[in-house]
């Protein structure tokens, strides 16, 4: 079976951004505005970096993207 390769994504609320790390995939950081950015440009780096590693590929490269997203909600104000 094909190593799956994890990659954390959060929400930099301050910059807007998604920012997405990895333990698995050495050098990785990169930050895009939407989730889909995000995917569309690992889908592009990762098999890169793990090249550039040593890392021998095979023809696909399976990487699962953990997003996570802080938010805090407002209550309706009770009279």
């Amino acid at each position: 079976m094909q190593k799956i390769f994890f990659i954390r994504a959060e929400w930099d609320q301050e910059a807007k951004v998604w920012v997405a790390t990895s333990d698995d995939v050495p050098g990785l950081a990169t930050e895009a505005e939407t989730l889909e950015a995000l995917s569309a440009k690992l889908e592009r780096m990762v098999p890169e970096l793990l090249e550039a590693n040593g890392v021998s590929l095979g023809a696909e490269v399976p990487f699962e993207l953990l997003a996570r997203r802080f938010s805090v909600a407002q209550t309706a104000q009770v009279l």
